[in-house]
């Protein structure tokens, strides 16, 4: 039987003007593979994008049950989940909560893996994190931009 894959992942989000136009990266690693990961949209917020990182990582992996650590300088995603906020907020059904649409959509890839988050300081001197940093706002400055369905919705009512 072989052993489930260790994977360590770097996300961040960014968004001009919050809200505004935004963008995630992700740096993904696992043994000698490495792989950069962005995408921008034309409207939406940086806790969004913070949390659509780690959602689009987590959608990545094909092991399910894997080792995985994430780093974030995201205090609401990885408080979310170090604070067992997200329990809660789960038996509510998400009543009240920014971003339920992600969040549901998060449990469903992270409850498939050994995810642990770690918060790191953000534009500090985290080489992985700063380079996230840079595809995340690299990617909200694209001239054509995917739409963030949800968030545009919600605004609109």
């Amino acid at each position: 039987m072989s052993e489930k894959p260790v994977i360590t992942i770097y996300t961040d989000g960014a968004a001009k003007g919050n809200p505004g136009p935004g963008g995630f990266g992700i740096v993904l690693i696992s043994g000698k593979f490495r792989k950069e990961v962005s995408e921008g949209y034309r409207e939406t917020t940086n806790n969004r994008m913070e949390l659509m990182a780690v959602i689009t990582a987590l959608e990545m992996l094909k092991v399910e049950g894997s080792t995985v650590t994430i780093y974030t300088d995201s205090k609401y995603v990885s408080e979310a989940i170090n604070q067992n906020w997200i329990i809660g907020w789960q038996k509510k059904n998400f009543n009240k909560v920014k971003n339920p649409d992600l969040w549901k959509r998060f449990l469903i890839s992270y409850r498939k893996h050994n995810v642990k988050f770690v918060w790191v300081k953000g534009h500090s001197d985290n080489i992985e994190n700063n380079r996230c940093d840079f595809l995340a706002v690299q990617a909200s400055q694209k001239e054509c931009l995917k739409i963030d369905e949800y968030y545009e919705m919600m605004k609109n009512n």
